[in-house]
């Protein structure tokens, strides 16, 4: 039996569970996510606790299971407390800034970047060289950060771009002086 797939989610009261022609739909107060279910599992909701069964052991069917469970587990902790992914800026007049709900980008290019995202996702700017990505859906929050970083990665030499917080960067040496 999958260890994943056979652990049971507690559903807050806050947060609405239902599951009708296939696909689950989870309703709280941040928002409203909806999944696709296979036919091969089924949910058993008693109470407050949602639990799930597959219909045979096999491989595939073994994998299903356990991704339902996580992915509806991360809908029920989204919709009522919502994601973030914290990201850090580091370079010499590296900074970023909120306009209105979009982010303003100073990355050491010859204009300002501004990166406005999409619904769902909100912005945080707590120092001008640390930011967090927010939102409902965890795959939206952790795609829009990535985004993010994306527009200039830590470069080997220095350090310089942006990171996600906590992540490590693998330094290179230099040039070498001359013979």
């Amino acid at each position: 039996m999958s260890r994943v797939g056979k652990k049971p989610i507690i559903v807050p009261n806050t947060v609405n569970v239902t599951f009708a022609n296939g696909v689950c739909t989870v309703k709280g107060p941040k928002g409203q996510l909806t999944f696709p279910m296979s036919e091969t599992i089924t949910p058993n909701m008693e109470g407050q606790t949602l639990t799930f069964d597959r219909a045979n052991d096999d491989k595939k069917v073994r994998a299903l299971h356990g991704l339902t469970r996580a992915t509806i587990a991360w809908m029920v902790e989204g919709t009522s407390n919502g994601f973030s992914r914290n990201l850090q800026v580091e370079g010499v007049g590296y900074k970023v800034e909120l306009r209105g709900r979009n982010l303003l980008l100073s990355l050491g290019y010859s204009h300002p970047i501004l990166f406005i995202p999409p619904d769902g996702v909100e912005f945080a700017v707590a120092t001008p060289t640390s930011f967090s990505v927010k939102g409902y859906d965890k795959h939206l929050v952790g795609e829009v950060a990535a985004k993010v970083r994306e527009l200039r990665p830590p470069e080997p030499y220095k350090g310089k771009g942006i990171r996600f917080e906590g992540e490590y960067i693998r330094r290179k040496a230099g040039k070498s002086a001359g013979k």
